[in-house]
């Protein structure tokens, strides 16, 4: 659902520049509470993985693919406001170094599919979460349904913006309900993603989920012959004592995986355009596209410049996007820690004084 330059006209353009400058800002201040040492660098991870699966189009209808958007899973794996730095930072990536998403329509891709993803998928993750049974499976339903239905809203915003901004004249009940329509479809495919994945991490380390956070099981002690629970001094060392391997080897698997499907399974990804692509050429929006200002870079489209075998240009344009995503997501979100960790110690040396 990249937007591409040329669909919405400057002045609805830069007030969504605004709208996303904003959430990003409000985003910094509360990746801070939710960002800690393990949590830091996984966000990274998942800002790279969504960058690999993004490439993975999967064919949703005649002539359709689509894609997973990654806002549902970002705000469930490492919390609504880190994830939408982490969608932020995949899009910056593609639109700067492989020319998909236009440069003008930045703030009108983060805002839908940033911001809109993330709140509507976390919203209603929260809202099963509480009338669900506090269980594993819980969380997994509920990121599947949160999922599933963020990727409509976000077809339904862009069509509200389009409503406002859009430059060529359509009507806009006919873009609404294909827009949704087939939105709806790719939706599926997003929700299936998004709950193998959290649920693929929670069956490992479940006190690495956001979302899932509250449902580890308190550390038991047999005393007597009977299970209790033990103290909170002993149970805090125990737990991170136990998790420091294994966080270094669930940030290894991720790694290796979104490494595997950017530079290998991307190959065989559906080449039918995707739902706006569709829409946009079936109803005439795409009439007034301009040529993306970094059409000229050694990565558009997704392939390496001057290699000629598709095969391996493509997989070579997918590693090093992978990686690139990866240092920047884990660079950004290790200054936000470390900003945090300041402010703190800042305040407490106050206070102290």
């Amino acid at each position: 659902m990249h937007v591409p330059d040329g669909f919405i006209n400057a002045p609805v353009s830069v007030a969504a520049g605004v709208v996303a400058a904003a959430a990003v800002a409000v985003s910094l201040r509360g990746a801070r509470r939710e960002l800690d040492e393990r949590t830091a660098p996984l966000a990274g991870l998942v800002a790279a993985f969504i960058f690999a699966v993004q490439m993975l189009n999967f064919p949703v209808a005649a002539g359709t693919s689509g894609h997973l958007l990654g806002g549902a899973l970002a705000a469930i794996l490492v919390g609504p406001y880190t994830g939408v730095l982490c969608v932020s930072v995949v899009l910056l990536m593609q639109g700067i170094l492989f020319a998909d998403g236009g440069l003008t329509a930045l703030g009108v891709n983060v805002t839908v599919m940033g911001v809109v993803t993330v709140v509507v998928a976390y919203a209603i993750f929260r809202g099963l979460l509480g009338i669900l049974p506090p269980t594993r499976r819980s969380v997994t339903a509920a990121a599947f349904v949160g999922a599933l239905l963020s990727v409509p809203a976000a077809a339904a915003a862009f069509t509200a913006v389009y409503a406002i901004g859009g430059t060529t004249d359509v009507p806009i009940g006919k873009v609404i309900t294909a827009m949704v329509g087939v939105h709806l479809l790719i939706g599926i495919g997003e929700a299936a993603i998004t709950a193998a994945t959290v649920g693929a991490v929670i069956a490992v380390r479940p006190d690495l989920v956001h979302g899932a956070r509250g449902l580890t099981a308190p550390l038991k002690l047999r005393v007597d012959g009977e299970l209790v629970d033990a103290p909170a001094a002993a149970a805090a060392p125990a737990t991170a004592g136990a998790g420091a391997g294994s966080t270094k080897k669930v940030w290894v698997t991720g790694l290796v995986t979104a490494l595997v499907l950017a530079g290998f399974v991307s190959f065989y990804a559906s080449a039918n355009p995707d739902g706006l692509e569709k829409v946009a050429a079936d109803k005439g929006i795409d009439e007034k596209v301009e040529e993306h200002a970094a059409a000229d870079s050694p990565l558009a489209d997704y392939s390496v410049k001057d290699v000629d075998d598709a095969r391996l240009s493509g997989g070579l344009a997918g590693v090093i996007g992978v990686g690139v995503t990866v240092v920047a997501g884990t660079g950004i979100f290790w200054t936000v820690r470390r900003r945090s960790q300041d402010l703190t110690a800042t305040a407490t040396s106050v206070s102290a004084g």
